[in-house]
């Protein structure tokens, strides 16, 4: 019983130390926020998992571990607001229905691709539709410390109408949408009180956010259009019933009646706004709801178009979705939108999430500095996150990255990362 005892002290012990161990990062130029001037040479000191103050130089500290980025621009961490862990790109749409695809093995695919995601530079990622269990599954592993990766929050399944973007009995005959709705759909509802009892649902599960289809989407195998799904009724009451649970919502949308719906309803953020007007901006706007253009999903389009992998229907509505790739940021932008940084990892590769930052400037025509902005502060503001992470002040979470290039002249810098810890905690980088 003592040699138990002592075992489980020294454990303890050696825990402790672990937690406290000291970091000094050596950067070449150092990005303490994306809005403010960079700094030379610079040393950021990492203390159990917090930045606990900046120093002029490369200098080394007592007892600490030295981790030279002196050839690298050191700067926040990037924070992705729309993502999708538990899928792959490049899959057949019926692919989540075969014998292999339970909660169990999208959980797998969440904390590969979570990994995947951390070494592409992001520290923190926001999952905004998976089953109801293998998004949070794989948050809780990444926050236990059980696998390595980003700062994660899950929305679980997304809402749809019958019928609509994330039902996912379409397609199918009466008996297999009949056993697909009783079993697996809690998310499909219609009317303002069912819908606010499947929030209820969904929320009771630990979910961090609501995402509700507000519109119909390019990637559902039906046809029933990219214009909106849910009435203004309910959309309303998916928001107050979140709202009043204290989680905020996100909103899929494409169409412009269907964006300007879910602003007016109270939507905390508008994902992909495709065909946003100049309504949907100037309300956005005015309400301070945040846009998030999700470019890269239309490179992921451009990608597997014409290759089998989606539906006519789907293939007919990336078509006419990538006639106006990065217009709708491009209206937000300008009109002094709030902007954070998402890009619908799943519709591509997860590795390549970091080009986003590029086509942001490129097709959406924000400066480099504006679109950094985004990736970082954007995206902690958006989550609640700005007392914690999107910038390298002292007290925050050492979330940071190091890459080649400046990325607040280059974007395409922030796709070159050599080094990245989350939290206080290096990632392994292969």
């Amino acid at each position: 019983m003592i040699r138990k005892l002592l075992l489980a002290a020294t454990a303890l012990v050696l825990t402790s130390a672990a937690q406290a161990e000291t970091f000094a990062i050596q950067a070449g130029r150092l990005i303490v926020d994306a809005a403010k001037p960079e700094r030379g040479p610079s040393t950021v000191i990492v203390e159990n998992g917090r930045i606990v103050r900046i120093e002029d130089g490369a200098t080394t500290p007592p007892g600490a571990t030295v981790v030279d980025m002196r050839g690298k621009t050191v700067m926040p961490g990037l924070i992705d607001v729309h993502v999708h862990l538990t899928q792959n790109a490049g899959e057949p749409w019926y692919q989540s229905l075969t014998p292999k695809y339970s909660e169990a093995y999208a959980a797998t695919l969440g904390l590969s691709n979570a990994l995947t995601m951390a070494r592409a530079g992001f520290t923190t990622l926001r999952d905004l539709g998976s089953g109801p269990e293998s998004g949070l599954a794989t948050r809780d592993a990444l926050r236990d410390g059980r696998f390595p990766g980003p700062r994660l929050l899950v929305a679980g399944p997304a809402l749809s109408i019958i019928g609509g973007h994330g039902d996912g009995s379409v397609g199918f005959n009466p008996e297999l949408r009949r056993a697909i709705n009783d079993e697996h759909q809690v998310q499909v509802c219609t009317g303002p009180d069912e819908c606010a009892r499947a929030v209820r649902n969904i929320a009771a599960s630990g979910v961090d956010v609501i995402k509700f289809h507000a519109t119909g989407g390019v990637l559902d195998p039906g046809e029933a259009g990219l214009e909106q799904h849910f009435s203004d009724a309910e959309m309303k009451a998916i928001i107050d019933t979140a709202h009043g649970l204290g989680l905020k919502t996100a909103a899929h949308a494409h169409g412009a009646k269907g964006i300007l719906a879910a602003v007016r309803a109270g939507v905390d953020s508008i994902e992909h706004g495709t065909f946003i007007d100049d309504a949907g901006v100037a309300e956005m706007k005015k309400r301070g709801t945040f846009y998030s253009a999700t470019l890269m999903a239309f490179s992921g389009l451009q990608m597997y178009i014409g290759k089998g992998i989606f539906t006519p229907a789907s293939e007919a509505k990336g078509k006419q979705t990538l006639a106006v790739w990065g217009k709708g940021l491009n209206k937000a932008y300008k009109a002094g939108v709030k902007i954070a940084l998402g890009t619908d990892a799943a519709v591509f590769p997860h590795a390549r999430a970091n080009e986003e930052v590029g086509l942001m400037v490129s097709k959406g025509g924000m400066t480099p500095r504006d679109a950094l902005i985004a990736a970082t502060k954007g995206g902690a503001e958006l989550l609640n996150l700005s007392n914690e992470t999107g910038t390298l002040d002292p007290g925050k979470s050492a979330d940071l990255i190091a890459v080649d290039g400046d990325p607040l002249v280059d974007p395409a810098a922030v796709t070159r990362v050599g080094y990245v810890m989350v939290m206080g905690k290096p990632i392994p980088m292969k």
